[in-house]
């Protein structure tokens, strides 16, 4: 059964989280079109990345509602992911659905040995970016005119690679003595 566009959703109802597919074509136009005022993706473009074996396509459904989706790209010889896309239904915001999909995306880089993720977003999608800087992801270019509607974007990155641990029961080197020089 294909899946429909959103419905407001009862805060207890069950979110999954799930490769994109066929049957969820219509759906994803649907969002887009809803989501976006602009820079939006088409039908044909969607399903060029449902089957791009280069591409990680999650949606999170509801029952037979589709809530949102997230799109990241990986090319063949390189480290780096970019995440290319992620919406959700105005009726599902403020669950933690964009942070639940932007979570399975970096999963998914670290399942194939990515070692950073790269994105671009608005300068005034405050609230995105307050999304991806909670997860970890700094500033490290703008990008001017970068939207179809002349908008400004910041790029974003996050290492995925382990912090450096510790050796165990080692000390801190200390640059000055405790004890006043005489």
């Amino acid at each position: 059964m294909p899946a429909t566009a959103a419905r407001p959703a009862p805060r207890t109802a069950v979110v999954r989280l799930r490769r994109a597919g066929e049957r969820d074509l219509a759906a994803l136009a649907a969002l887009e079109q809803a989501v976006f005022s602009g820079d939006r993706m088409s039908p044909r473009q969607f399903r060029h990345h449902l089957s791009a074996p280069s591409s990680d396509f999650v949606v999170a459904s509801s029952g037979a509602d589709l809530l949102g989706y997230a799109l990241m790209f990986r090319r063949s010889g390189s480290q780096i992911g970019r995440v290319y896309s992620i919406a959700v239904a105005e009726a599902a915001r403020g669950q933690g659905l964009g942070a639940r999909l932007l979570q399975r995306l970096e999963s998914a880089a670290r399942a194939h040995g990515l070692s950073e993720i790269r994105l671009e977003v608005r300068k005034d999608n405050t609230g995105a970016l307050a999304l991806y800087q909670r997860r970890g992801y700094h500033i490290f270019a703008a990008r001017p005119a970068y939207y179809e509607d002349g908008c400004d974007a910041w790029r974003l990155a996050k290492s995925l690679l382990p912090p450096r641990r510790r050796v165990r029961g080692a000390r801190p080197l200390r640059t000055s003595s405790p004890r006043k020089s005489r």
